[in-house]
């Protein structure tokens, strides 16, 4: 009898350590990393300067939205020629954290500047449309207390930011007025040159802004307007800072010192963001991320250029031999390690003040892996706290920098609001100069 009391204690007291570990095992510690990231997030929740929801919109749907489901579109594939579904909806931004998002009401660089800016208006129609389609999750923002406003009842706000200065038909007035309709940022080109603009992936019209360029920077900054400078070139780039009374942004840029790209901020720039206050948000689009991507896209290019000419005539023989090359030289993979990268190239240049997030999801084919859709964000900062980013920097980058940038041109705006519109002639000459 003792033998057998002696054995069930012993059996007892197995289960009492075992019980522990059982425990353990149903809830699996989070690894510190994840663990910063998500306070991070909780505190600071996600403003991302730069999605493409509205020309997705556009090409998909036709602007024809009362019967599309925003929450929900893992399933739109089918709209889209190449089968690719939206990277974007209300289920997955909630994943992902995101509690504002600039959206991009894109206009593809068009010399046609009369139906450019009808375009505009429609992109910004059908995104105030969305927005109010869904009053519990979106919240209409144009400042950056709505803002806050909206992240503190677990919305997400939700601003219009115009992609390509082509949008404003080369008119004051025309911009004016569409910040009325609730525009917050304008992207002075997309990628080609403006008639008073110069591009970075075009030919130098003007060695960066025209004179009547400057004054679109000078009339943006009495509206509160930000000065996006993704897309424009260096020149244009210094132009618009040696202009610039308030901070401007980068919606969706790199670093060029990472990656080549010159859609990518080189560091000349980086420099003048402290002095200027602005910020620069990092951008998803692989092959701004990664510089073996962009020369092995390079070489692709020229491997096809080269069998076009010695194939004239025969696509099917050099679709064969590119299909050939294609499985010889893999496309290399770009993770959300490179994006982390850049990310620390900023911090180091201009200091961790003038680093934001704009993803460009709905404007690519796909993030970096790990970073495919708008989920991704959460993985991103656990990579950045690894590599010692504190809970405080990453609160910055996740939205405190671009609210603070925000308020700033809000704060320039109201100091000179007694100053009158910068006026030009109507049916004057196009402005190039």
């Amino acid at each position: 009898m003792q033998r057998f009391a002696a054995s069930r204690l012993a059996v007892a007291a197995a289960l009492v350590v075992a019980a522990p570990l059982s425990a353990q095992q149903a809830e699996p510690a989070v690894d510190p990393a994840t663990a910063t990231a998500n306070a991070a997030l909780e505190a600071a929740p996600i403003f991302d300067g730069h999605n493409d929801v509205p020309n997705q919109l556009r090409d998909r749907v036709k602007n024809q939205i009362n019967a599309f489901d925003f929450e929900d579109t893992s399933h739109t594939g089918p709209t889209n020629p190449d089968g690719r579904a939206m990277q974007t909806d209300i289920v997955r931004l909630k994943q992902g954290r995101v509690g504002a998002q600039f959206w991009s009401v894109y206009v593809p660089s068009n010399p046609n500047e009369p139906e450019a800016v009808v375009e505009v208006i429609e992109q910004i129609d059908v995104t105030r449309r969305l927005i109010a389609r869904y009053p519990d999750a979106l919240r209409f923002a144009t400042t950056a207390d709505q803002v806050e406003r909206a992240m503190a009842e677990g919305r997400v706000a939700s601003l219009l930011g115009m992609e390509g200065g082509n949008s404003i038909g080369s008119s004051l007035a025309v911009l004016r007025q569409l910040h009325v309709l609730g525009a917050r940022y304008m992207t002075l080109t997309h990628n080609s040159n403006t008639p008073w603009a110069d591009a970075a992936t075009d030919d130098p019209k003007f060695d960066g802004l025209s004179d009547f360029g400057k004054d679109v920077v000078r009339e943006m900054n009495r509206l509160g307007m930000l000065v996006d400078l993704s897309h424009v070139s260096e020149a244009t780039m210094m132009d618009a800072l040696d202009v610039a009374k308030a901070p401007v942004i980068f919606s969706h840029s790199g670093a060029r010192a990472i990656d080549g790209h010159p859609r990518n901020v080189p560091d000349s720039v980086l420099a003048r963001l402290p002095e200027n206050g602005g910020i620069v948000m990092v951008v998803a689009l692989p092959r701004f991320l990664n510089e073996e991507l962009r020369q092995w896209g390079a070489r692709r290019a020229g491997e096809e250029a080269r069998l076009k000419a010695l194939w004239q005539g025969q696509p099917a023989t050099v679709g064969a031999k590119m299909a050939a090359w294609d499985k010889a030289n893999p496309e290399p993979a770009t993770t959300i390690k490179h994006m982390a990268d850049h990310i620390d190239h900023i911090r180091k240049i201009a200091g961790v003040e003038h680093i934001g997030i704009g993803g460009d999801f709905d404007g690519m084919p796909s993030g970096p892996v790990g970073f495919e859709d708008v989920r991704g964000y959460p993985l991103l900062f656990a990579e950045l706290a690894r590599r010692g980013y504190s809970q405080a920097e990453l609160e910055m980058i996740a939205s405190r920098n671009i609210l603070r940038v925000m308020r700033a041109a809000e704060g320039y705006a109201a100091s000179i609001a007694d100053q009158p519109p910068i006026e030009t002639l109507i049916g004057a000459p196009a402005p190039a100069q």
